[in-house]
């Protein structure tokens, strides 16, 4: 039997300080009256207001928050096809072709996504923007969906799709009434991947951004170059914040729907 040694007392706080000191430190000094980010001076909120007054910020947010969601909603879609192919089309030709370039950008290096996809754009002549960003976070993104829906895909049960087809409903008919409501899950999940990996993606959106289209990170990124601002301690702090109160809300919500069963 496996006891809770002091051994493993000791390893469990160091690893959860490892991980979770340095955001605890950063939300205190969020609201540090000092503009010494270093150095403690007192409580105040100042700097929440300094951030709400930041219009370059605000505005980093904001297209943060578009490409994410535009690119959750394309690499959602494009995934969830991309495991159907991968999950039904056994004899699809080339399929290992097919499923090498959608796990490709699983193990490869965003240095190397971005620049390709830098050097596609010039080639092309496509002014870079919030749609080239938006294409770059697509292009990753979707394989991360499609390695989600198709661990769904594979433990589905098609006799549930046969027997719709059995009382008259066609195939696509039966794949989006009875397929799609039952890997909804997956595709949720799918699209939240997506969504966390576009807002925190800072490598790509340098390679493919372009004037006016400066994402949050790439912001903080080139502020943090300069000197830690508190603002920045405050923008990070309300970022802590969503995700917090979303995966409690998510938490939760899997509790009610399991109790309720």
């Amino acid at each position: 039997m496996n006891r809770f040694t002091p051994f493993n007392a000791v390893s469990l706080t160091l690893g959860f300080a490892f991980l979770y000191l340095p955001i605890v430190l950063l939300v205190i000094f969020s609201f540090n009256a000092s503009q010494l980010v270093t150095v403690w001076g007192g409580f105040s909120t100042k700097w929440y207001a300094a951030l709400f007054a930041n219009k370059q910020l605000l505005d980093a947010a904001r297209i943060s928050l578009l490409v994410a969601f535009t690119t959750a909603c394309l690499a959602t879609v494009l995934g969830t096809l991309a495991a159907v192919a991968l999950t039904r089309a056994t004899r699809l030709p080339g399929r290992t072709l097919f499923t090498a370039m959608t796990y490709a950008p699983l193990v490869m290096p965003e240095v190397i996504t971005g620049l390709s996809l830098l050097l596609l754009f010039v080639a092309v002549g496509f002014e870079r923007g919030f749609w080239t960003i938006t294409i770059a976070h697509t292009t990753f993104a979707l394989c991360f969906v499609a390695v989600v829906v198709q661990s769904r895909l594979l433990s589905f049960d098609r006799s549930l799709e046969e027997a719709a087809q059995d009382l008259g409903a066609p195939p696509w008919r039966a794949f989006v009434t009875v397929t799609i409501p039952t890997i909804l899950p997956a595709i949720a999940a799918g699209w939240l991947l997506a969504f966390t990996l576009s807002l925190d993606d800072l490598v790509i959106a340098s390679f493919t951004s372009g004037p006016g289209s400066t994402t949050l990170p790439m912001r903080i990124f080139s502020s943090v170059r300069l000197g830690v601002s508190p603002d920045i301690n405050a923008a990070c702090t309300i970022l802590i914040a969503f995700v917090t109160v979303g995966v409690m809300a998510a938490t939760l919500t899997a509790k009610l729907r399991g109790s309720t069963r």
